[in-house]
């Protein structure tokens, strides 16, 4: 599929759906997890104990390690060009909902209103026990002063609330009735390899194109493949669709401004 193309789908989607991954963060120097930098590939973490719930339960350390190096590349990342494209076409009446399963916030950041985190993220967290709420900077403080943070109220671990292994996504009954209203479906820098998000391009009767090569996605699921850097493509896609709105004529004849 050539960007052109993809731009004349945007231009007729009122109710776009988007599915994003690690790959639209990258540039953002938030490393993919199973890219050539991240932990998968370097070790730097064991990710079979640091994301799973019931190696949480025994040793909080292994995942709080991690997050001490991942919340400070969050909290300086700013959004890619991809990201602030999502926003634009979200306040221009063509995106209707980002699926995201990443935790770094950056679609938020850009301006991106209707975003589900089905995999959660680091601005809220609880108590294990008692269900105590914790805001993003008290967490923030708390693993400042301490190795593991500790709830004020009855003395457990707090958890940020991401998804680890062993736990149900977030927000995944919305996720599939988006999918399923949708008249585009955009899958942005994720692998399509990790459930049950994979499975949401084949929910939508819309066509579906992937961006950027991240995907491993095959025809079954996917009608179009646009194997180019994010980037690259939204701004291409962004001087298409205003050039196509600007040579469009309204019904008084003068040209449409924006898109």
């Amino acid at each position: 599929m050539t960007t052109g193309e993809l731009a004349e789908l945007i231009r007729h989607s009122t109710h776009a759906v988007v599915l994003t991954g690690a790959g639209i963060s990258t540039a953002s120097g938030i490393p993919d997890f199973r890219g050539p930098h991240g932990i998968y590939t370097t070790h730097t973490y064991d990710p079979d104990r640091t994301f799973a719930v019931e190696w949480f339960d025994r040793d909080p350390s292994l995942f709080f390690a991690f997050a001490r190096d991942f919340i400070p590349l969050c909290d300086h990342a700013q959004p890619t060009l991809a990201h602030r494209f999502l926003a634009e076409l979200e306040h221009q009446g063509h995106v209707a909902t980002v699926i995201t399963q990443n935790i770094d916030g950056l679609h938020q950041k850009a301006g991106s209103a209707h975003v589900l985190e089905i995999h959660g993220s680091f601005q809220n967290a609880h108590c294990r026990t008692c269900r105590r709420y914790y805001s993003y900077p008290e967490l923030k403080d708390k693993l400042q002063s301490s190795r593991i943070p500790h709830c004020d109220t009855c003395g457990d671990v707090i958890k940020p609330d991401i998804v680890f292994y062993g736990e149900p996504v977030l927000r995944m009954d919305e996720a599939q009735t988006e999918a399923q209203a949708a008249d585009l479906f955009l899958v942005m820098g994720t692998s399509l390899t990790v459930y049950p998000a994979a499975m949401l391009p084949a929910l939508t009767t819309a066509p579906v194109v992937v961006l950027n090569h991240q995907s491993e996605a095959d025809s079954t699921s996917c009608a179009q493949v646009v194997d180019r850097d994010l980037d690259d493509v939204c701004t291409e896609l962004r001087n298409l669709l205003a050039g196509i709105h600007e040579q469009a004529p309204t019904q008084h004849g003068s040209p449409k401004r924006g898109f």
